[in-house]
């Protein structure tokens, strides 16, 4: 007898990618003021996001609080130590990529 069997493969997901453009986006924030921070992903499965300030984890407390499994940072009155270096790190199955970006605080 003849046996025959056909297959489908199909690989779902996305892996996290940022586009870089050689320069650290710089956003500037007034002292006071309340600033949040965007971590752009659309990676399939959902990335897990880590966000980091001048290479440390972001410790969560009333002034800094991650929103939306880590998208968005959210920095309350914002004061001029918090200024500095930002990193967003996104991992998922396919693979991981960060985004940088620079915080100004004026006032």
């Amino acid at each position: 007898g003849e046996d025959s069997r056909s297959f489908h493969v199909t690989i779902q997901g996305t892996p996290p990618s940022t586009e870089s453009v050689g320069e650290i986006p710089v956003i500037t924030a007034v002292a006071g003021g309340q600033l949040i921070l965007e971590c752009p992903e659309d990676a399939e499965p959902p990335p897990h996001i880590e966000w980091h300030r001048e290479g440390s984890p972001v410790q969560e407390d009333s002034h800094r609080q991650v929103l939306a499994k880590g998208r968005f940072l959210k920095i309350g009155a914002v004061r001029a130590v918090d200024g500095g270096e930002y990193s967003c790190r996104a991992t998922n199955a396919l693979g991981d990529t960060s985004l940088r970006l620079r915080v100004h605080v004026h006032g």
